[in-house]
């Protein structure tokens, strides 16, 4: 536990910021996993349109810290082969 007032200020700050990184991090996660399993179905058009809204969230991922931009990057990369895979 805690000992100093500013440990125990730091803790309850953490905890915080945690909520937040987790919300990001999940939104992150399910939309790549939408447009991957759309794609997958073989609903290109719908996973094009999601595509742009992965990409945000991937985006905002990053700004908070939560990935790194060459993750981002990759991430990216690979959902744009998968659409381009698919429909050509």
């Amino acid at each position: 536990m805690a000992i100093t007032q500013s440990a125990r200020k730091a803790l309850r700050v953490t905890a915080r910021k945690r909520v937040f990184n987790l919300r990001r991090s999940r939104a992150m996660k399910s939309s790549v996993k939408e447009v991957r399993d759309l794609a997958n179905a073989g609903k290109y058009e719908e996973a094009k349109a999601l595509f742009s809204k992965a990409q945000q969230a991937i985006d905002k991922a990053v700004k908070r810290g939560i990935i790194k931009a060459n993750t981002a990057s990759r991430k990216k990369s690979r959902l744009v082969a998968l659409l381009k895979s698919k429909t050509s």
